[in-house]
């Protein structure tokens, strides 16, 4: 339920339980007054005969005679007033009572006569006496309700009581309740909130289904969210210092080098023609291999900006990739490597040749790297819809139809397949982590990696909306898979809908 929904149930539920409960007992108590009163009225109409039965003595009316048969009447309960014919007070059991009414004009004398008037505290009783015919006074009869007075305070003293007791029950359950749906967790959403603020550990609750619920929610989505940023940016700032000590290590050492050997150049006058040829080419290569580094260095630095836009253009399937597989045969032949290049791929794409041309470069790059002499490196771009080489190992198959499947048969994938030893389980989910494999060997052989080939490949891949993978199997090879998107034009988009 909803906290607007249940507050104003609850103040409805306030306002009208105490309302209900005082009428209810305020009917209870009324009806209970009326059965008393009837009873009551019978009891004292009975008492009220055997009264009248002695107060019709006409003789009792004249002055200066005795009345015992009045007094014997008189109890406290019940107080006796005796007119003449004129309203002047002949008798009275209670002098005080009845001094302020010494007479009664002749409109108080027969107003009401026979009649037993019932009021708050006592019944009134007011009737002429006649003596053969000849009104000869009045007598007035009071009769006290002690007994229903006393009942009446008593009831309402208790339903006084019952009526607080029940706005108390309904005052301390709102309270309990009003702790429980808000205060209670609002102070566990504030002690989250406050322990999320001191990197202190969140202990995440069940939510219900209401606004504190949604609030809640959004905090621990927003708390992951946050939490995620904190370890991203960390993690961002470790691999810079990582990168920052690597590169600096990487730098380091042909600096080293080049420095040495041009000293020699410069200072050692007794050197061959050969030593000098063979001192130059050192420097010239560990210059390229510098330059090389820093031109990594500085993409990958881009590629990693959020604010960089790489421009895409359209360019024709065929013939684009045609030439982006060709002319790596001399690089092969360099190595001895067998180099098998296949190419089908139609439709049109939308592409930043330059970059296509260095993803291309690290993968083949990274392919000779890892190829013995006289091994094969396959190279093919090929369609979705296109029929598959027969050289593709077994493993990418699957791969590749399940790709076909969920692209709808609208992408063209770029594959560069080594023979090798492979990459072990634990090294494949690192291989597109910066400066992954400069960290791992730093030897004269893999001197002309830098380790962020594979890491720009991805990032190039993201940029133009394709991806990449990387299988291997140990004794078989590696196989890197580049997968980029059709370029859907709208008539093409209508027809296959």
């Amino acid at each position: 339920m909803k906290l607007k929904t249940w507050l104003l149930f609850s103040y409805f539920i306030v306002m009208i339980l105490p309302l209900a409960a005082a009428y209810t007992l305020f009917a209870w108590i009324n009806a209970y007054h009326e059965d008393q009163k009837v009873e009551e009225y019978f009891q004292k109409w009975t008492e009220l005969q055997a009264i009248t039965s002695v107060l019709e003595d006409p003789t009792l009316y004249q002055p200066n005679v005795e009345r015992p048969q009045v007094d014997n009447l008189v109890q406290p309960q019940v107080s006796i007033v005796l007119y003449n014919d004129d309203g002047l007070v002949l008798y009275a059991s209670d002098p005080v009572n009845a001094s302020s009414f010494l007479a009664l004009g002749r409109e108080e004398r027969y107003k009401n006569l026979y009649s037993l008037e019932q009021g708050y505290r006592t019944y009134r009783y007011k009737q002429p006496v006649l003596s053969e015919n000849e009104l000869v006074g009045f007598f007035e009869v009071e009769m006290a309700r002690d007994e229903w007075t006393a009942g009446v305070e008593d009831r309402s003293w208790f339903m006084a009581g019952v009526f607080i007791v029940f706005f108390l029950l309904i005052y301390l359950t709102v309270v309990y309740l009003v702790n429980r749906k808000l205060t209670r967790r609002l102070n566990r959403l504030m002690k989250q909130m406050t322990a999320f603020a001191n990197r202190e550990e969140v202990e995440e609750v069940p939510t219900e289904k209401d606004e504190i619920g949604e609030l809640t929610t959004h905090f621990n989505g927003m708390r992951q969210q946050i939490e995620a940023a904190r370890k991203k940016i960390a993690k961002e700032q470790q691999e810079k210092e990582y990168m920052i000590a690597t590169i600096s290590h990487d730098l380091k050492t042909p600096l080293t080098s080049i420095r040495a050997y041009t000293e020699s150049l410069v200072s050692e006058r007794e050197l061959s023609v050969e030593e000098r040829m063979e001192y130059r080419d050192v420097v010239v290569n560990k210059a390229h291999y510098m330059k090389q580094m820093l031109d990594d260095l500085l993409m990958y630095t881009l590629l990693q900006s959020p604010a960089y836009e790489m421009e895409l253009v359209e360019v024709d399937g065929n013939e684009f990739f045609d030439m982006l597989v060709s002319d790596y045969e001399p690089l092969c032949k360099e190595k001895n490597i067998h180099l098998h290049v296949h190419c089908d791929v139609t439709g049109k794409y939308r592409v930043n040749p330059k970059q296509m041309v260095r993803v291309a470069d690290n993968l083949m790059s990274n392919a000779i790297r890892h190829t013995k002499e006289g091994g094969h490196i396959w190279m093919t771009a090929i369609s979705a819809d296109r029929p598959l080489p027969d050289w593709m190992v077994p493993f990418l198959l699957p791969l590749l139809k399940e790709q076909n499947v969920d692209a709808a048969q609208d992408n063209v994938y770029l594959i560069v397949q080594n023979q090798g030893k492979g990459i072990t389980d634990e090294k494949l989910s690192h291989v597109f982590d910066p400066l992954y494999q400069a960290d791992q060997a730093r030897s004269k052989k893999d001197a002309r990696g830098t380790g962020l080939g594979l890491s720009i490949t991805k990032q190039i891949m993201d940029k133009h909306g394709g991806e990449v993978r990387i299988l291997s199997n140990k004794g078989i090879g590696t196989c890197v898979m580049c997968k980029l998107p059709k370029l859907q034009r709208k008539g093409e988009d209508d027809e296959t809908n």
